[in-house]
């Protein structure tokens, strides 16, 4: 039953319009294109590439000076998409695929943008009292900044292992590889040059990873921090789509049984395309962990179905 899970969880996943991990990709990777595009034009016409750091790059980052940080809050949200460097953009794309792909496969796909941006914020907190705080980072902060996904992806990681410490990648070799060792993996990878750069950067990945998993604590506790930043993007994106209905049916209300001829008592599901397109979306809203028996049984039947 875990395979029949397994086979239709990843139709939910690659190329889907509503799949939050193609979303965040495609927003870091635009963004980056953008910026590079702009940065090749200011070497065509400046004889030094300082020019487009200080006329640009500068106004998608975040300032750890908060007097700067006034005049251009925006920062707080864009710099955790903006990245000027071509091999940790790259990088961070991919743990962010590795990590995101797991979250979402386990979870749904509403957790995982909302960790990003809340993690990117929490970080940027803690970025700024770094700056503030130590004395040693204040004597530098002019000019310094806090840009790239690091503190999201970090978050995500660390979200991910917390909520299926257990989960293996590459069952083929020796029954898989226990997803903690991946994360350990990342996590040396972005603090391995910490003794030659900036101390203040470190602490904000650290604060995002201490919030990944606060996050998964408390979902576990029943406090999804998810839920108003979800309902806001549906109530934004609802404003340039009129025609969208919300589907305010309860699981209840879809369900359709027969009775079977040898077990009188016993209800078994009619298997309709609508009952397994209401399955695949609750699959892709809030993974397939939450799935009842009952609609396992019929992506189970579905797919031995399809088998025939």
């Amino acid at each position: 039953m875990q395979l029949m899970g397994d086979r239709y969880r990843k139709r939910m996943t690659v190329g889907q319009e509503s799949n939050a991990l193609m979303q965040l990709v495609i927003l870091n990777a635009v963004l980056f294109v953008i910026l590079k595009f702009i940065y090749i034009i200011y070497l065509s016409i400046s004889p030094t590439p300082a020019d487009f750091y200080k006329n640009v790059f500068h106004w998608f980052v975040m300032p750890a000076d908060p007097h700067t940080l006034y005049g251009r809050p925006w920062t707080l949200f864009t710099f955790m998409f903006a990245d000027s460097e071509v091999f940790r953009f790259i990088g961070n794309m991919f743990w962010l695929w590795a990590f995101g792909y797991i979250l979402q496969d386990l979870s749904g796909n509403r957790r995982l943008i909302p960790l990003y941006i809340y993690a990117g914020l929490f970080s940027a907190a803690f970025y700024i009292l770094a700056y503030q705080a130590f004395p040693k980072l204040n004597s530098h902060i002019t000019g310094a900044f806090l840009t790239g996904a690091n503190p999201s992806v970090l978050a995500i990681a660390i979200a991910v292992t917390v909520l299926a410490s257990d989960y293996r990648i590459f069952p083929m070799i020796n029954g898989g590889i226990p997803l903690w060792i991946l994360t350990g993996i990342y996590i040396l990878m972005n603090f391995y040059s910490i003794g030659y750069g900036d101390v203040g950067s470190y602490i904000a990945n650290i604060s995002a990873g201490v919030f990944g998993f606060i996050f998964i604590h408390q979902m576990r506790r029943g406090n999804d921090w998810s839920v108003w930043m979800n309902n806001f993007f549906d109530w934004f994106g609802n404003l340039f789509n009129p025609d969208a209905k919300a589907n305010l049916k309860s699981t209840k209300e879809q369900f359709f049984y027969k009775v079977s001829g040898t077990q009188p008592f016993k209800k078994i599901p009619n298997i309709t395309q609508k009952r397994i397109d209401d399955i695949l979306d609750k699959i892709n809203q809030e993974g397939y962990r939450f799935l009842t028996d009952e609609e396992k049984e019929i992506l189970k039947r579905a797919a031995d179905k399809e088998d025939l």
